[in-house]
């Protein structure tokens, strides 16, 4: 069966994105904007945080431009910022409900480059998997070795005993995007 053939008889997932709505070089937007194409022309839809600025909206534009769907969610203190054309737009409270409800909107989670906040819910995420109150495959895109450091730490706290499950069932370092998606796509089973 050829690609395009294939590509009709796929699973759309719903896709987590956490990352920075800050302004970025070109090193942290290229690898985003190419995540972007492929979550659009795989058809899957992006959960992400709804803002229309930075990072945020070099993936949205990335994944509207080529077919996906957008399901934002923001929150009252950034509302002024959410994107106006996304598919659905939920607006959540607080920061703890924004992360909650975009994981329960979402299959799989990927982690871009990103400040305290991008930090902050991914090591939730993290958190919420090795408890096993979600099994989703969370992968850490590591745009131009921005989480290396991270990686880093995430092996002393296995090696140390710090982690009570294997550091491969929580987490998938991605050097390039095609393997972050592939990763997940495999991981939720996408036919």
């Amino acid at each position: 069966m050829n690609g395009r053939r294939w590509e009709r008889y796929r699973t759309p997932m719903n896709i987590c994105v956490f990352l920075s709505a800050a302004d970025l070089p070109e090193r942290y937007t290229t690898p985003a904007r190419e995540f972007a194409e492929l979550v659009g022309k795989g058809g899957h839809t992006l959960v992400w945080g709804g803002s229309d600025v930075g990072l945020m909206k070099v993936v949205a534009d990335g994944v509207q431009k080529n077919g996906g769907r957008l399901v934002g969610v923001s929150v009252e203190f950034l509302q002024d910022k959410a994107r106006g054309n996304a598919d659905e737009m939920i607006v959540a409270a607080d920061l703890a409900e924004r992360k909650a409800q975009l994981l329960a909107r979402s299959d799989a989670v990927v982690i871009m480059v990103g400040g305290t906040g991008t930090l902050d819910e991914a090591t939730e995420i993290l958190e919420l998997k090795k408890h096993g109150l979600h099994d989703k495959p969370v992968v850490l895109l590591n745009s131009a070795g921005f989480y290396d450091g991270l990686k880093e730490q995430f092996r002393r706290m296995e090696d140390e005993g710090f982690l009570p499950v294997p550091l491969t069932e929580l987490v998938f370092f991605a050097e390039e995007p095609v393997g972050a998606l592939a990763y997940l796509e495999e991981s939720a089973g996408v036919q």
